[in-house]
């Protein structure tokens, strides 16, 4: 195989790049339209950890490239100083620097006068976890609790007053992703929910997975309208997450407080998974467990004898429609922090699986206003035992 000649990207090839990354495309995709392969592009995105660096800009007041040639010109032709400064209405002053700094009159070159000039002119700023030692220290921690950078944030600012303690979720993901900031340690990357040591593009995963028909299923569009608003605590939401080996983990979440249940299945077929299910709704007073929507697998057949022992009734969501159970699909999301794809969920047992959702719920919300699901069930629940008195 013949071995292709190295380049060198231009300015416009990186941005190109980077735009074609943004929307998603593959590495390999972009790798194509320069005759590369994959590794040539993932150098480039990795060194800032998937995030585009921002657009370098000239000050006014600096010598352009095109006067650095004019100057080089003037040399040649042995033409004074001054007079080069007074051909670009520059001071005299300004161009003997110039000379002086790029190797002087006999040595100075254009191009890489003007190439050592942005080297020179770079001023990496030190980012604020950088500076501030005890709030970096801070992050880490729950970091390590597996907190993420959004809910580190709002938290910041809801317990502290002080402005010197307020850092952005995405400094944190910047911070992560480049390690040039030498902030926080590249370990930590690990800590988030999607481990990834780099940012991906939003766009570059597209998933349609058909679902069979359920037998007499309720869809979602016959769900109450009260239901929709998530004003009213009892409303649930649940699906199954896979593993390796066949094995599975159902999840529920309530609507209303965000209230996460794990339970653990010894397999996806029906009766599995509807006894689970009423089992688990015996431990919740009917008040706060009043209806189900599922996704249309095939572990619901049985949806109707759920519904008889309960009274609880199921709704199952449109083929091909996930966002029809958002919050559910966020926390199986959240899960796969702590129960990554293709590893075997059947080591798991039921009391890990409670401290996994215990963990879960005493994270601080950004749609709670960053009070916890624990904190907003139990209050729920609070409020449910009064009135039965």
């Amino acid at each position: 195989m013949k071995q292709r000649k190295r380049i060198f990207y231009t300015a416009e090839q990186r941005a190109l790049m980077w735009d074609r990354y943004h929307k998603g495309d593959s590495l390999a995709d972009i790798a194509r339209l320069f005759d590369r392969y994959h590794s040539s592009i993932e150098q480039i995105i990795a060194e800032t950890g998937g995030i585009r660096p921002p657009e370098r800009k000239r000050a006014k007041r600096s010598l352009s490239l095109s006067e650095r040639e004019e100057i080089s010109r003037g040399l040649v032709a042995q033409e004074s100083v001054r007079s080069i400064a007074v051909r670009l209405s520059r001071s005299p002053s300004t161009i003997s620097r110039e000379i002086n700094r790029n190797g002087g009159c006999q040595y100075y070159r254009a191009s890489q006068a003007d190439k050592a000039a942005w080297e020179r002119a770079k001023r990496p700023k030190s980012c604020k976890l950088l500076c501030n030692k005890p709030l970096s220290q801070m992050v880490a921690k729950k970091l390590k609790r597996r907190w993420s950078p959004q809910q580190i944030s709002g938290w910041l600012k809801r317990i502290f007053s002080s402005e010197s303690f307020y850092v952005s979720h995405e400094t944190i993901y910047k911070t992560l992703y480049i390690q040039a900031r030498g902030a926080l340690k590249k370990e930590l990357v690990h800590c988030l929910r999607t481990q990834r040591v780099k940012r991906r593009s939003k766009h570059s995963s597209r998933k349609g997975l058909g679902q069979g028909k359920i037998v007499d299923a309720v869809p979602i569009s016959e769900r109450p309208a009260s239901i929709e608003d998530r004003a009213i605590p009892g409303h649930w939401e649940g699906d199954l997450i896979e593993g390796c080996n066949n094995s599975y983990v159902a999840t529920l979440v309530e609507r209303h407080t965000r209230y996460v249940m794990l339970l653990k299945l010894k397999d996806k077929k029906t009766a599995t998974v509807i006894a689970a299910l009423i089992k688990q709704s015996k431990q919740l007073p009917s008040e706060l467990y009043k209806s189900l929507t599922w996704d249309r697998g095939c572990e619901m057949n049985d949806h109707k004898e759920f519904t008889v022992a309960t009274d609880i009734q199921i709704y199952l969501c449109d083929p091909q429609s996930p966002w029809q159970r958002g919050s559910n699909e966020n926390t199986n999301r959240l899960l796969r922090q702590y129960l990554p794809k293709g590893t075997d969920l059947s080591v798991h047992s039921q009391a890990k699986l409670n401290a996994i959702a215990r963990q879960l719920n005493e994270r601080p919300r950004k749609t709670l206003d960053y009070e916890s699901p624990a904190d907003r069930f139990n209050a729920c629940v609070a409020a449910t035992e009064r009135m039965s008195h």
